[in-house]
């Protein structure tokens, strides 16, 4: 009988690093290895790191060093993820104590990877000596992972499409996971086929640009299939009862898939489609590609074809060269749309990118007051769509424990986070709930159905 090994695995950033972090298990399950929630005693320790945010790689080496003091000489330390691509040879020189970095692209090669740690790791002797496995491989990792051998609950993600062939100039992921490239419909379909049979009823589909999915068709057809015709299909499966998508460019809209939010009743009224900037001037230094006005087609059109749709999307302040006047054209494209929610940033500057060269960089102390300004904004439009809720009953997926004993959360059809006092039997539900409270960030209520087909 194998011995079991531990394995924690710490996930920094966005969706698709969660699903990378569930498929590495999945991988490494076979090998022994089952997952812990400390790093201290654990045969393989992976950061699976984001390279978006600001201070990132600095975040990592404070993360490594927290990690250090448990290294023995039974522990694999390894750096995965974004930060491991962008500055694998600088973590190794850096932090020589890790054994492995590794891209977003190359972790179906894990099991390699550690044997070959675990040969050389009594010849080491000094920096870059470890494994670095940052090259972008021909074939496509998808057609190397195993079945999902962890339960994913209710809800689960899936990775449909990778990379990204926009080059904003902001970005760094182009360089990080490479050029836009989709999964073939059938082994989505297969992926998902498999979930559903395990409990899961939501899925969200996942991608730098997930809109720009184009997969080759499934059943024998020819050609290649969009986001829409992909979702379609995916509703045929039984049990399957909410699908979601992100991260959206504006681009990549098309009225195929702009319609299925109204024809596909699995497809929630909900899009994340991110913006950047109300400003033509800025949005074009930005190299977005669209205007501020194609944005705002893409919203009427959305709300035509489905009227309750929820909108969020991402906002940077502070890009190089921004005004007051582009600031205040960014606060008026919020004030027209109307979100839900959103997120917002400073602009903080990539090494490797355009942007960090551009002249007429942005005070730090501006970019400071300009995204309290818009945050401020931002959070009265949550707040308000949220209040609106109180007096609806909304269908609620009970996908996880609340802090409280007896008390249950999960999502409405709008992502807003529902919290109810219930019995266990309702986890990982659909529920009906009556909405009583509203918050900046949730909603409370009563459950006054349970799903029928679910019980």
């Amino acid at each position: 009988m194998m011995t079991a090994k531990h394995l924690y695995i710490k996930t920094y950033g966005c969706q698709m690093n969660v699903y990378d972090s569930g498929r590495m298990a999945d991988i490494l399950q076979p090998l022994g290895y089952e997952l812990t929630e400390t790093p201290e005693g654990a045969d393989l320790v992976i950061l699976n790191t984001c390279h978006i945010r600001e201070k990132a790689e600095e975040k990592v080496y404070s993360d490594l060093g927290r990690i250090r003091p448990f290294k023995n000489d039974k522990m694999i330390l390894a750096v995965a993820g974004c930060v491991g691509q962008a500055e694998g040879a600088e973590i190794m020189r850096r932090a020589p104590y890790v054994d492995i970095v590794l891209g977003p692209q190359t972790y179906h090669r894990l099991p390699e990877m550690i044997a070959r740690a675990e040969r050389g790791r009594d010849k080491r002797k000094g920096p870059g000596r470890g494994v670095l496995e940052v090259d972008f491989p021909v074939e496509s990792k998808f057609d190397h992972l195993p079945e999902e051998r962890y339960e994913r609950g209710s809800t689960a993600y899936v990775a449909i499409q990778e990379g990204c062939d926009k080059f904003c100039t902001f970005c760094v992921v182009p360089y990080t996971r490479g050029a836009e490239y989709s999964r073939p419909v059938q082994s989505i379909y297969d992926e998902v086929a498999r979930l559903t049979l395990g409990g899961v009823k939501e899925i969200t589909l996942l991608g730098q640009n997930v809109n720009a999915y184009h997969g080759r068709a499934a059943g024998g057809q020819t050609g290649e299939w969009g986001l829409g015709k992909l979702m379609a299909h995916l509703a045929t499966l039984t049990g399957l009862t909410r699908i979601r998508y992100m991260t959206s460019h504006p681009r990549d809209m098309d009225e195929e898939l702009m319609a299925a939010h109204r024809d596909i009743p699995a497809v929630m009224p909900f899009l994340h489609l991110p913006v950047q900037s109300g400003s033509d001037r800025i949005l074009d230094a930005m190299n977005r590609k669209h205007t501020r006005g194609h944005y705002l087609e893409i919203i009427e059109k959305l709300r035509q074809y489905r009227g309750d749709i929820a909108l969020s999307s991402d906002f940077i302040v502070g890009f190089p060269g921004e005004t007051e006047r582009d600031f205040e054209d960014t606060l008026d494209l919020i004030r027209d749309v109307q979100y839900a929610q959103a997120y917002s940033f400073k602009y903080s500057p990539r090494h490797g990118t355009p942007g960090a060269l551009m002249d007429k960089q942005v005070p730090e102390d501006i970019k400071t007051e300009r995204l309290a300004v818009l945050q401020d904004l931002l959070n009265m439009q949550q707040q308000a769509f949220n209040a609106a809720c109180v007096g609806q009953t909304l269908p609620v997926l009970l996908d996880r424990k609340g802090k409280k004993e007896g008390q249950y959360l999960g999502k409405t059809p709008y992502l807003q986070s529902v919290y109810v006092e219930a019995p266990a039997s309702v986890f990982g539900r659909l529920v009906d709930v009556k909405i009583e409270k509203a918050s900046a960030n949730s909603l409370t209520g009563p459950i006054v159905k349970v799903e029928a087909f679910l019980q």
